[in-house]
């Protein structure tokens, strides 16, 4: 994790640079002193809450922004055997791919359901969507009093605040990519 100073910095160049503005332009914008937004982007100096605000303020972007750290332009990964979910006696393995992410308010996994497997879901909170893609096999899935079987390459978008189970009460293992979105708070 980078200190908070050079995060800093980066971001007031990095927002300075998309905005095309010149230190002179931000220093009117935000009223602090060109020499201290220089500091401030060479690392020389951390701003104090109240210097960091009016730069926040005068930029017109969220104070968190400066605070936030970069994100790699793509991350890659694998399934973890050893950091597997199971349950109805090991019949559904489901694998974390992307865990929980509040400034995306996304999740994903990847889900294997034996032949014989059950799994019923509580309803999630008002706003949750899920999307289910199957990679192979064939899945029911129960949707209050719905029933859906989705087939190998077919995708299901649904609205999560009502009770829904996945099953797999075909003769193949089913694997499935689940991706849920929460609403933003």
């Amino acid at each position: 994790m980078k200190a908070p100073v050079s995060t800093i910095g980066e971001k007031l160049k990095e927002i300075r640079t998309r905005k095309k503005l010149s230190l002179d332009e931000v220093s009117r914008f935000t009223e602090v002193s060109k020499p201290m937004l220089g500091q401030i982007e060479r690392r020389q100096s951390v701003p104090t809450i109240t210097t960091l605000w009016k730069i926040a303020t005068g930029l017109k972007t969220p104070l968190s922004s400066f605070l936030e750290e970069r994100q790699a332009d793509y991350t890659v990964i694998s399934i973890d055997k050893s950091r597997v979910i199971s349950e109805n006696d090991g019949k559904m393995r489901a694998y974390p791919l992307f865990t929980y992410d509040p400034v995306r308010s996304v999740e994903m996994f990847f889900i294997e359901f034996d032949s014989g497997c059950s799994h019923i879901s509580d309803k999630h909170d008002d706003g949750v969507e899920e999307y289910v893609f199957v990679l192979s096999g064939k899945l029911q899935m129960i949707l209050g009093e719905t029933e859906i079987i989705i087939s190998e390459k077919q995708s299901l978008r649904f609205k999560a605040d009502i009770s829904h189970s996945y099953n797999n009460p075909f003769e193949n293992i089913c694997t499935v990519y689940n991706t849920i979105f929460y609403p933003q708070k």
